[in-house]
């Protein structure tokens, strides 16, 4: 699959719009755009059964599995709501991130 365009990107608060997690927010740690994939942090938790090595230690690891883009949505700063990105550009011409109900910068 080819790259995809994102609105959302390293960094941003997101919120979990279908799934296990639904309703969960939180950081994107993690963008894999060739997949159309974002990993999160605190969500979308899986359990690996790992070997021992010698940097790490063997046994039943927690870590987060990645989760499609499409069940994201962005956090408005403001309300605390998921929400829809929209652009501005600025008087220097710089173009902005907006959430779209409250028309705060993200």
């Amino acid at each position: 699959m080819a790259n995809v365009k994102s609105k959302i990107r390293k960094g941003d608060e997101v919120i979990v719009l279908t799934g296990k997690d639904k309703g969960k927010s939180g950081e994107v740690t993690k963008m894999l755009l060739s997949e159309g994939r974002a990993i999160v942090q605190g969500v979308n938790l899986v359990k690996r059964h790992t070997k021992q090595s010698q940097t790490a230690e063997g046994g039943i690891i927690t870590k987060e599995a990645s989760i499609h883009l499409s069940n994201l949505a962005l956090k408005d700063p403001k309300s605390g709501k998921a929400t829809k990105v929209g652009f501005k550009m600025d008087k220097d011409g710089k173009k902005t991130r907006i959430a779209r109900p409250s028309g705060e910068a993200i």
